[in-house]
């Protein structure tokens, strides 16, 4: 279940998109059949492999990719291009095919996440829309990822709508939920994206309330004795012990939000024991990354509330990708490779296809990218590409609970170095086959 807040998507783009297209129907090239690509040339510093989320986000919005009388008025009250070019616009409809990664793909450096084959003057206008979704849900899938990975089971909520733009908090919700966040604190993203909600109090609740038992007992009497307790506003120990009081040994659970979490765990879980509550779950909180979830493991944590490091990335805000032709007809028809050589930001010309290579017992080995052609499939490999729209219709599923089962499936095939935190290199290389390799 998924919708977008205004019913246009079409100005969600950079000006430039625009003025580039007004040349192109000047000069005749806008009808030239082309080929887009988005990849990325490297993964984050030390990173060992990415995770393909946003493309389910980005199909609904390519759906309303239109302009409308209200966008076209924009314009030409802007004036950012002229009439001919406006009253293209204003017939645009994406006719072509798009191919890419499903959402929840786990990626690599040169990994072509989107193709999109259409007429240079359709295809141009998606870059800035394909990019800004990919880029911003994907570092945040990745650094799920990583999290979901350190916690080894144990659940990681997802609470970080509060650091970081409004919209951006819903996305980075559903982001989560791909990479295997088991709940979010946005309602926002649960409406627009199914993902599963939950929440319980604040250190507010507790405050308002002339002592703990006051705000435990009428938390416990409004929302039942499986409720979470925040016990760490005042003394923890002391907390812990009304908190049982009240609720008695079916308490549902209790969170620690400060202090030294591994010690405070460890004392609770003794105190919560010794108490008979031995079925209350521990949740801690307070500026979790994957390092922090990953020296947690050792203790008896139950589950994990992350919010700044996650909706930031960790460190890593963007994928990096980019949106580059890598072919285009010539004047005879003739499909030509192109390619940027400038320092630092080359690209690889041509239509790529991608192969998962894998061992006798489905443990991915490499990434065979083919250039001009598919890579010969030795018997173990999977194709990657996968189309997602044809004749301009979107043709897969675009949720999110679809895009978190291919996650799950797709991180179990990686090598097990793919779950250590340290830093390192891609965990399987990139290797490419076909024309001018």
């Amino acid at each position: 279940m998924t919708s977008n807040i205004s019913p246009s998507t079409a100005l969600l783009t950079d000006h430039y998109e625009l003025t580039m297209l007004q040349a192109a129907l000047r000069s005749g090239a806008a009808e030239r059949r082309s080929v887009f690509e988005v990849f990325a040339r490297r993964l984050p510093d030390g990173r060992r492999y990415g995770v393909v989320a946003g493309t389910g986000r980005f199909l609904e919005a390519l759906k309303n990719f239109r302009f409308s009388d209200a966008e076209i008025d924009d314009l030409r009250e802007r004036d950012v291009v002229d009439e001919s070019t406006l009253e293209w616009l204003a017939h645009y409809r994406f006719s072509g095919d798009i191919y890419g990664y499903l959402e929840g793909e786990c990626y690599f450096p040169g990994s072509p996440l989107l193709v999109v084959e259409s007429t240079f003057a359709e295809g141009v206008l998606l870059e800035t829309l394909a990019l800004s979704i990919l880029n911003h849900d994907s570092a945040v899938a990745a650094a799920a990822s990583r999290m979901t990975s350190a916690a080894a089971g144990r659940p990681c909520i997802e609470m970080g709508s509060r650091r970081t733009h409004e919209e951006a908090a819903v996305a980075a919700a559903r982001a989560a939920y791909v990479a295997g966040f088991a709940t979010s604190s946005n309602l926002e993203a649960g409406r627009r994206f199914d993902v599963p909600t939950a929440g319980t109090s604040a250190h507010a609740f507790t405050l308002l309330h002339d002592d703990e038992r006051e705000a435990f007992t009428t938390q416990v009497e409004s929302l039942g004795k499986n409720t979470t307790l925040l016990v760490d506003t005042y003394d923890v120990t002391n907390a812990v012990n009304i908190a049982v009081e009240v609720a008695g040994p079916e308490l549902g659970g209790v969170r620690l939000d400060s202090g030294d979490l591994l010690v405070q765990a460890r004392e609770v879980r003794a105190q919560l024991d010794s108490l008979g509550a031995k079925n209350t779950k521990i949740v801690v909180t307070s500026d979790l990354d994957e390092y922090a979830i990953a020296a947690l493991a050792a203790g008896p944590v139950d589950a994990y509330g992350v919010g700044t490091s996650l909706v930031t990335g960790s460190g890593a805000p963007t994928a990096g990708m980019v949106y580059k032709l890598v072919q285009h007809s010539d004047d005879n028809g003739e499909m030509i490779d192109v390619a940027k050589k400038s320092k630092d930001k080359i690209s690889v010309g041509g239509r790529k296809w991608a192969l998962r290579r894998r061992n006798t017992e489905g443990v991915a080995e490499a990434e065979i990218i083919g250039i001009g052609q598919k890579p010969q499939d030795d018997g173990d490999d999977r194709e990657m590409l996968v189309q997602l729209v044809q004749g301009g219709e979107v043709i897969v599923a675009t949720d999110a609970k679809t895009a978190r089962e291919t996650h799950e499936r797709s991180r179990a095939e990686l090598p097990a170095t793919a779950h250590q935190m340290s830093r390192g290199e891609a965990v399987i290389p990139t290797r490419y086959e076909g024309r001018g390799v």
